[in-house]
């Protein structure tokens, strides 16, 4: 064997075990399966048992271990809860650390084990399901785990495919079998011995290149079968008709290899609120070093003097470590670990509450996306699903949308309307060509151009028919373009009527006519056509019938062939919105078919970049043809998506159309969804150019022109082809950046799955949040590219909606995906996220002050008893309803979408909103303190009194302050906030019952006293005046338009208008920049406007000058000034 590739076995049966250890050394891009020999494959090859398990017995245990702790915040917890072992610095017992530390890991260990049973028993489901394999002539039972590479597989209908199968035989007359809607043509004839030559298992599922050969004493060895993709039925798909199939790989299935745990996307809110952890984790550390010091100092100067404190005169090395460690346990609660974990802390340890969790609100919120009614599209029962359930709050962010046009903005039902043979219209009087005269006299007079057009809208194509048992025809056919021409033709009487192996039977008016199809050359993005070579039983003639794109059916006529005509005719038709395929057709010699055929054969057979070397020999046939005519079959739009489109447009949200037909047609698509305005309101500019100098030039005409409409209310978008833009990408990035920063709309034709990938990369890197929906499996790159990916569950299948982070029935439902849950789940986001910094900081500031005055030493005014109540159940209960709470009805979100510029603009939650919350700990933390010091600091006072009447301030001013943002009141709120006060006292006189809880008799005592009910009265007073002084304030004398809207709904009159919002005016650039150099980009000044709970200056993206609407202007792009930091790229 050659030390460069892998060598065919000359003689299986008689060397076996001499080549064995040949065919193990195998070149990477081949190897060989025998049939129907499990030793060798058993030797060589896995078998077909499935496992998507994380775990097994063996390493769950220190695999779960290290990826807990491969968490920083983890890890420093465990730190924390390490120190508090050494008694000289731990201010509370051990135990109430280790303890919820140890069930934390232990809950979090439970549910990966309990997701990986699930896996398992999943796993062991499909392995033990019993399949038909035929072995020695036999059939016999077996369970899927024990298939081998090589064996012989017998499927019936419906039954699902239990690995990666290549079709050798079906029972089908036709010798065909089906999967899911798509025709799989394979060899008729059932072999028994033979070997598989193809490449090793990858994840690429629409690639197969492999070569059946067969040996002596059935055929001569070096006869090749080429087996394409057609011949692959991956795994878990069900199949149609009855088939016998082929096993090429068990585990090592391209699905399986497939498979794989996405990448985690981190929403803009996620990332604000790790930036916020860092700054109080720095701030922490100040605090810490200031208050070890400072314990070091008075310790050294004023401790060693008073007689209780019995310093050792002469400490250990360690000693000016103790203060400082003991207070980084105290101010440990200042992270709040339920932010990002679902944990939730004591003063030592953070412990576990999965209800008030962000995690587990984010699972709700997922819920009720899943739950909606509203969102079930009735005419296909499907409803939303939520796939990702951690990027809810995300959708209320979305700034552009990325969308597919065909079966995303249209209903992807292909009807035939018009056409143009030979220079002759049909269907344009009456709309309709099926219904045409002239077209139905020139069929009825069996006019040559008209006939020969017919025959290749009728055979042209994969599609086949399927006769029922009444004798009505039926097709299956990939694309919803060729079941339109087929059915079409069929109602113009050239009627597909039957298929045999490659014999096509045709009937037209009253003849049958048969085609013997010799060749099928497939359909790809780059040839963007599809032919076949059939032979005419009749006259013995072999032609080529080709249909394709314009710009891949036009240029190649053969020379002297007017095709003015058609072109006029495709640009008529784009005009009218309507999908365009030409149709060509080219007669060939026998002896030039016999020489080109070897060619394809030959590229068909080889393992490597065969799909490169059979688009090569395909550009040898498919030139010098005669085109026979146009076809324009329309696709209607979804209901509701203009009003989609305007609604969402109005809610300062851009969009960009990424589809693969041509320009006219995506730009009529666009005009009649609302997309982009007519003229005078809205403006077009093209970028065109194949070469990089008429790219550059038109690149540069459109930006200076939008330059100098970015002051002006005009609706201006640019369109640009897949061949501009690549050359644009690639060549002049940084200037087309600043385009797609400039424009709002944009309409990108003929682009690949791969392109549409780089634009939703492109504006990621400028910081915009993005949103891609499509239906197809085409969009599946793009859907997986963006911040949010929404799949259609569509006519195309299911692909981009499994892809996807959501999946809905229509794109009208995106309207209220976005408006209503994406909001409201942004919104109780960042009031619970900043609510669980608040409830901890507020505790940690009181332990700040109170080591003032007992000598900075690190003690503690509250036990761990008390502290874990507070986390575990006191402030958490009241917020969890606060997934329930709406600051407006459903009614008026929908009415005026504008609102969600807030959620864009980052207002409910940034470090201003954040300075907030912590200035409102830390004055709560100085009533409480102040007010509980002042009144039970006396000699009599225990310190557990004192503690505990800490803590009743604590609770009672949070309750108010859950109530006061909370918005909608329902009876579950009620009871959540007062209840849980209730439940505080109960809770505690229980404690205060047991002798040996540390707190006997203490609330017993303090509820009996006066003074303590005056203390709380005092507490709420002090605490709650300011905030509520503050709030009255600005709802009454600068109310936000959420204000405006929430006072309009409490009085029950609607809300027509409620101004504009005026920009903050920023200074013009003064500068001459040229054409294609990117300006520098430039801090947004924001809107100084007052909203709920936040200053004026805290967005993060503020709201811009634009055209306005009749509740207040939209957020603009159009000025270069609103540039953002733009990534290099």
């Amino acid at each position: 064997m050659k030390k460069g590739g892998a060598e065919e076995p000359k003689n299986l049966n008689r060397n076996r075990k001499r080549e064995l250890p040949l065919i193990a050394f195998e070149a990477k891009m081949k190897r060989y399966v025998y049939i129907n020999d499990n030793e060798s494959s058993h030797e060589l090859y896995c078998d077909n048992r499935i496992s998507n398990r994380k775990y097994t017995v063996l390493n769950f245990l220190p695999k779960n271990l290290w990826e807990q702790f491969s968490r920083f915040m983890n890890q420093y917890f465990l730190l924390i809860a390490c120190l508090q072992l050494w008694s000289l610095i731990t201010p509370v017992n051990p135990a109430s650390t280790w303890g919820p530390l140890i069930f934390i890991f232990a809950v979090s260990a439970s549910k990966e084990a309990w997701d990986d049973y699930n896996r398992y028993l999943s796993d062991k489901k499909a392995n033990e399901k019993l399949v038909w394999v035929v072995w020695q002539g036999i059939r016999k039972h077996i369970q899927a785990q024990d298939i081998h590479v090589g064996n012989i597989v017998w499927l019936r209908e419906n039954d699902e495919v239990p690995c990666d199968l290549v079709l050798i035989g079906t029972s089908d007359p036709q010798g065909l079998c089906y999967v899911e809607t798509a025709a799989l043509d394979g060899e008729t004839d059932l072999k028994t011995r033979g070997v598989i030559e193809c490449p090793n298992p990858d994840k690429d599922i629409t690639r197969y290149d492999a070569n059946l050969r067969l040996f002596p004493p059935f055929i001569d060895n070096d006869r090749k079968h080429p087996g394409m993709q057609y011949n692959l039925t991956l795994c878990s798909l069900p199949l149609w008709f009855l088939n016998y199939l082929f096993c090429l790989s068990g585990n090592e299935t391209k699905l399986g290899m497939s498979r794989g745990i996405p990448e985690p996307k981190l929403t803009a809110m996620d990332a604000m609120i790790d930036k916020l952890t860092g700054a109080i984790f720095v701030f922490q550390i100040v605090v810490v070093m200031v208050l070890g010091i400072a314990g070091n100092v008075w310790k050294d100067t004023e401790a060693r003097k008073q007689w209780y404190v019995q310093y050792p005169i002469e400490g250990p090395w360690y000693e000016l470590l103790v203060i400082p460690l003991r207070f980084e346990l105290l101010c440990s609660i200042m992270i709040p670990i339920s932010i990002k974990a679902g944990w939730l802390g004591d003063g030592q340890f953070l412990y576990l509450k999965l209800k008030v969790s962000l995690d587990l609100v984010k699972s709700l919120y997922a819920k009720f996306i899943d739950w909606d009614a509203e969102m079930i599209d009735y005419e296909t029962g499907i409803p939303s699903h939520a796939t990702n359930t951690a990027i809810s709050e995300d959708l209320g962010q979305v700034e552009y949308i990325m969308t597919d046009k065909t079966g995303t903005l249209t209903e992807n039902r292909m009807i035939f309307r018009r056409c143009c043979i030979s220079g002759v219209f049909y269907g344009n009087e009456s709309g309709d060509a099926l219904k045409d005269t002239k077209l139905l006299n020139a069929v009825a007079g069996s006019s040559p151009d008209v006939v020969q057009f017919l025959t290749v809208m009728a055979i042209c194509n994969t599609v086949v028919p399927i006769k029922s048992k009444t004798g009505a025809i039926s097709y299956k056919a990939q694309s919803q373009d060729e079941d339109a021409l087929v059915n079409a033709a069929a109602q113009l009487h050239m009627v597909y009527a039957n298929k045999n192996a490659n014999i096509l039977e045709i009937r037209f008016n009253g003849s049958v006519i048969k085609y013997e199809v010799l060749e099928i050359l497939e359909f790809t993005s780059d040839r963007k056509r599809m032919s076949v070579v059939v032979k005419d039983w009749q006259n013995g003639k072999i032609v080529l019938l080709s249909k394709g794109a314009d710009e891949a059916i036009l240029p190649y006529a053969y020379v002297g062939q007017q095709t003015r005509t058609f072109i006029e005719a495709v640009e008529q038709y784009a005009q009218l919105g309507l999908r365009t395929l030409c149709v060509a057709c080219r007669e060939l010699r026998e002896d030039e078919y016999q020489e080109w055929s070897l060619m394809f054969k030959e590229a068909s057979s080889t393992l490597v970049d065969r799909e490169w070397r059979i688009a090569e020999v395909c550009q040898r046939l498919e030139h010098d043809f005669e085109v026979l005519g146009v076809t324009a079959i329309e696709d209607r739009l979804q209901d509701g998506v203009p009003e989609t489109i305007e609604t969402l447009r109005k809610a300062g949200i851009n969009f960009w159309m990424l589809t693969g037909d041509k320009q006219n047609t995506a730009i009529q698509i666009a005009l009649s969804c609302n997309f982009i305005s007519p003229e005078p309101k809205g403006q077009l500019l093209l970028i065109d150019g194949k070469t990089e100098d008429e790219v550059c030039r038109s690149l540069e005409r459109v930006l200076l022109t939008m330059r100098i409409t970015s002051s002006e209310p005009k609706d201006v978008a640019f369109v640009v082809d897949g061949w501009a833009l690549e050359i644009a990408l690639k060549h002049y990035r940084k200037a087309f950046t600043e385009l797609a920063i400039l424009s709002r709309t944009a309409i990108c034709c003929r682009v690949t799955p791969s392109q549409k990938a780089q634009l939703v990369e492109l504006l990621k890197s400028c910081d915009y949040r993005t949103l891609a929906i499509g239906d197809g499996g085409n969009d599946v790159r793009m859907i997986q590219q963006a911040d949010i990916g929404v799949g259609i569950s569509g006519r195309e299948g299911l692909q981009a909606a499994r892809a996807a982070d959501y999946s809905i029935g229509k794109f009208r439902f995106l309207k209220r995906l976005i408006l209503v849950h994406g909001r409201y789940s942004y919104n109780r986001t960042a009031f619970l996220s900043q609510y669980s910094f608040y409830k901890s900081l507020v505790i940690c500031f009181i332990q700040i002050f109170f080591s003032f005055i007992s000598g900075v030493s690190g003690t503690s005014l509250f036990n761990s008893v008390s502290l874990m109540a507070y986390n575990v159940f006191y402030t958490s209960v009241p917020v969890l309803v606060s997934v329930l709470d709406k600051d407006l009805s459903e009614g008026t979100v929908m009415q005026h979408p504008q609102i969600l510029f807030y959620c864009q603009a980052g207002r409910l939650l940034n470090p201003s909103t954040f300075a907030g919350w912590f200035g409102r700990s830390l004055f709560h933390a100085i009533v409480v303190f102040v007010i509980t010091i002042h009144a039970y600091a006396y000699e009599k006072s225990e310190m557990e009194e004192l503690s505990m009447v800490a803590l009743s301030g604590c609770i009672w001013l949070q309750a108010f302050v859950v109530a006061l943002e909370t918005n909608s009141f329902t009876i579950l709120q009620h009871l959540a906030i007062w209840g849980n006060l209730v439940a505080f006292y109960v809770i505690n006189w229980i404690f205060s019952a047991i002798p040996a809880s540390g707190m006997y008799t203490i609330m017993f005592r303090l509820c009996r006293q006066p003074s303590y009910w005056i203390t709380m009265s005092l507490i709420v007073a002090a605490g709650m005046g300011p905030v509520l002084a503050l709030k009255y304030f600005r709802y009454t004398y600068r109310p936000s338009k959420i204000n405006t809207l929430q006072q309009a709904e409490r009085m029950g009159g609607p809300i027509l208008t409620l101004g504009n919002i005026e920009p903050h005016p920023r200074p013009m650039e003064k500068e001459v920049v040229s054409p294609l150099q990117i300006s520098q980009p430039k801090n947004r000044n924001p809107v100084y406007e007052p909203l709920l709970s936040d200053s004026p200056n805290s967005s993060r993206r503020p709201l811009g000058s634009g055209t306005p609407f009749d509740f207040f202007q939209s957020q603009s792009r159009l000025s270069s000034s609103y540039s953002r930091n733009c990534k290099d790229n």
